[in-house]
């Protein structure tokens, strides 16, 4: 019996004794993996003007987004590190830990929360069109542009894409790749409309001055906001979002929106 109980504590310790060697072996937090490695990795796609664009002639990204991404990195003491990603294949990227968090106008879905974490919402805002100046009228509700008639275009892979096929079952919807120059389609009449968020149709309009209106910005048709989407880590969710709060009571936030929307 006394070996038997003592073949047992001699287990039980063996056991502990691995138990504790396999936690001081395990990864820390997310927080900790990019401490360690001296950068933080940031998805963007750069092609969703003005929260990322990828300039190819000095091959950096620029953007609200990219501002926010670099200020973050800064208060983690680390270098902002960018990976290119593309609307279609973010989800598969987020999933292969191809970076440790994702930004650059992207809306908070439940599809997203289900693979990771979002910080506390950037923006709120929805889809609204924009077309020509002279058709605005003409797209004021679903029901006017949900039509066989209407040409909508849109860009692969995101929540454009998701709302046109969602609720304009009846329209022409003509897929586009290129999201820089999608919206010179519409000035140049290949395209009616395309329905996207509010801030960038105001922020196309100022670009495409008297030729290209966003329809009713303020009154958008469905609801959304915009968010970091992160690993799925707390410590880097309490991180992201203390710097947010942080950012909004001391101006940083309104200084760099101010540059890419006032």
């Amino acid at each position: 019996m006394y070996r038997h109980l003592k073949f047992a504590a001699i287990a039980a310790v063996a056991s502990l004794a691995l138990a504790t060697a396999a936690f001081a072996q395990a990864p820390g937090t997310r927080v900790d993996q990019i401490l360690s490695r001296g950068t933080l990795r940031i998805g963007m796609t750069g092609d969703y003007r003005p929260f990322t664009f990828l300039n190819k002639g000095t091959s950096t990204f620029e953007g609200f987004d990219v501002d926010m991404a670099e200020s973050l990195a800064k208060a983690l003491g680390v270098k902002a590190e960018f990976v290119q990603t593309s609307w279609p294949t973010m989800m598969k990227d987020f999933e292969a830990d191809k970076f440790d968090i994702v930004t650059g106008g992207v809306s908070i879905t439940l599809d997203r929360q289900k693979k990771g974490l979002f910080s506390t919402p950037i923006m709120r805002e929805g889809k609204t069109p924009i077309a020509r100046c002279a058709d605005v009228s003409k797209y004021a509700t679903i029901a006017d542009i949900n039509k066989s008639s209407v040409r909508v275009i849109v860009n692969p892979g995101g929540t454009n894409e998701k709302f046109a096929r969602e609720y304009l079952k009846n329209a022409t919807i003509n897929v586009y790749k290129d999201n820089v120059t999608i919206f010179d389609q519409i000035a140049k009449g290949d395209a009616d409309l395309m329905i996207t968020d509010a801030s960038e149709t105001l922020f196309q309009q100022k670009l495409h001055s008297g030729v290209l209106c966003s329809v009713h910005p303020d009154h958008p048709f469905d609801f959304s906001e915009k968010g970091i989407w992160m690993q799925r880590d707390e410590a880097l969710k309490d991180f992201v979002d203390q710097w947010l709060h942080i950012m909004r009571e001391t101006g940083g936030y309104k200084t760099i929106f101010a540059k890419y929307f006032d």
